[in-house]
């Protein structure tokens, strides 16, 4: 706690599905932090997603239930004032590779400009996450990775959404123009 005020924390992201490696971040997050809020951006500008809103809230809610001080919001605004809005001091990231670090770097600086008074946290992948990203679940599942495959990658109301979404696999590409 600082001031009498509980020491906040947002975790943004698209969460478009959540995996294993958002919630152990969440988690670990949650350990920190008096309050963590998982903020679920509305409408990504840069990707389009799979999920409504309404799902992927739900999906997270569902998942981080049995931890107290995790809350979940919807924000459609730059993340800064999502962030000033809940008394957020903190903004959490994961961490999985230098890929991820370019990005966020980039991120930072921007987020720095606009609320100085906001520090960004940056947790590592724990290893066993260290590969796992939300578009690939997509494509594991579009492809018939079947829910014996998915639960160890996203929590199970997600694994039995795709296994609704995808009940027959999906073709792949030719590998040649003669196929």
């Amino acid at each position: 706690m600082s001031n009498g005020q509980p020491l906040t924390a947002i975790c943004p992201g698209s969460y478009d599905p959540v995996t294993n490696g958002h919630l152990d971040i969440i988690r670990r997050s949650a350990r920190i932090f008096d309050r963590v809020v998982v903020a679920v951006i509305r409408e990504p500008r840069h990707k389009q997603p799979l999920f409504s809103v309404e799902d992927r809230v739900s999906f997270i809610a569902e998942a981080v239930a049995e931890l107290p001080n995790v809350g979940v919001e919807v924000f459609a605004e730059l993340v800064v004032d999502f962030a000033r809005r809940f008394g957020a001091r903190t903004m959490v990231k994961g961490l999985r590779a230098i890929s991820d670090f370019e990005w966020e770097f980039q991120m930072h600086h921007l987020n720095r400009k606009l609320a100085p008074e906001i520090e960004t946290l940056y947790l590592m992948a724990s290893p066993q996450y260290s590969f796992l990203s939300s578009s690939g679940v997509k494509e594991i599942a579009s492809f018939g990775g079947g829910a014996d495959v998915l639960v160890d990658l996203v929590p199970p109301s997600v694994a039995e959404r795709f296994v609704q979404l995808y009940p027959v696999p999906r073709p792949g590409a030719p590998v040649s123009p003669e196929e």
